[in-house]
């Protein structure tokens, strides 16, 4: 049994990607309203945003396969846990996207700052490191934290320093707000896997906040966006057009409200994503007002 290009494209869960382009269009934001702005810089950084989030999830499903977290989900297509694809080629499949992302992240922090090599091996070692080796902190409740300061602070503020060599205020708020987004992708993630990962010993932050104090934590982390939207309006209006995400973000949160389970969850990841994409766009848009 082998896996069909679109079944490696599914391992790669594309739903997810907007976590790694959002950050960097949100701290092109910044850069630009730090009165910089580089393309090319922009591009580089968005290479090894998706190539990390590649990574990543090809490295979940090499370590939650081989542990048998997978066995009984609800989720996406897993190529490990499915028995598609022989563990060593997901697992090869993962580092070779940690290779693409080095690479480009490399040729990034020599065209700004050398010390960004360690924020990228930091970054490498974080994303495997989630689930796996013998004691992952994603199996810990720790993998709303990482995903907040790797696709939010570190995606973020990274991106705007690249290109503007200083880290502001604007760039703080909007990093907090994607990685909160991206942290209630994540959780939301988790929300739906919480009675399979309990069973076999996966756990998750939702583990263990529980189902209804998990939910609560999720609208709290999807409302900061909102809030946050409000706060960068006091100093350029045109941060309000991140609102025309809320409508996406509103319907996200019917099912989580209303208390849907297992498959019934799996559209609020896109939706969370799709809005903040949006959101992203729309500040960058802004800051050019």
């Amino acid at each position: 049994m082998s896996a069909s290009f679109s079944q490696w494209l599914e391992g790669a869960r594309p739903h997810t990607w907007a976590n790694a382009f959002a950050p960097v269009i949100a701290g092109t934001a910044a850069a630009v309203m730090d009165g910089q702005g580089s393309a090319i810089r922009a591009i580089l950084a968005a290479a090894v945003a998706l190539a990390m989030i590649v990574g990543v999830n090809y490295a979940n499903d090499y370590s939650d396969g081989i542990r048998g977290t997978d066995d009984d989900r609800s989720g996406p297509l897993r190529l490990t846990g499915s028995g598609l694809v022989p563990p060593a080629l997901v697992k090869r499949a993962a580092f070779i996207s940690f290779g693409v992302g080095a690479v480009c992240g490399v040729i990034l922090s020599v065209m700004s700052a050398w010390w960004l090599i360690l924020v990228g091996a930091a970054c490498i070692a974080a994303a495997w490191f989630y689930t796996g080796g013998k004691n992952p902190y994603g199996y810990r409740g720790l993998g709303e934290v990482s995903v907040f300061i790797f696709f939010g602070l570190v995606a973020v503020l990274g991106t705007e320093f690249t290109q503007a060599g200083t880290i502001s205020w604007r760039g703080v708020l909007l990093a907090v707000a994607i990685g909160s987004l991206s942290a209630s992708v994540n959780l939301v993630n988790n929300l739906r896997d919480i009675p399979t990962d309990a069973t076999t010993g996966k756990i998750t932050l939702a583990v263990r906040l529980g189902d209804h104090r998990t939910r609560i934590l999720w609208q709290a982390l999807v409302g900061s966006a909102v809030v946050i939207t409000l706060l960068l309006s006091i100093g350029n209006v045109a941060a309000l057009l991140g609102l025309a995400a809320l409508p996406l973000w509103l319907v996200a949160a019917q099912p989580v409200r209303s208390g849907a389970e297992g498959k019934k969850l799996i559209p609020v990841l896109g939706l969370v994503g799709r809005g903040m994409l949006l959101w992203s766009i729309t500040q960058l848009i802004a800051a050019f007002f």
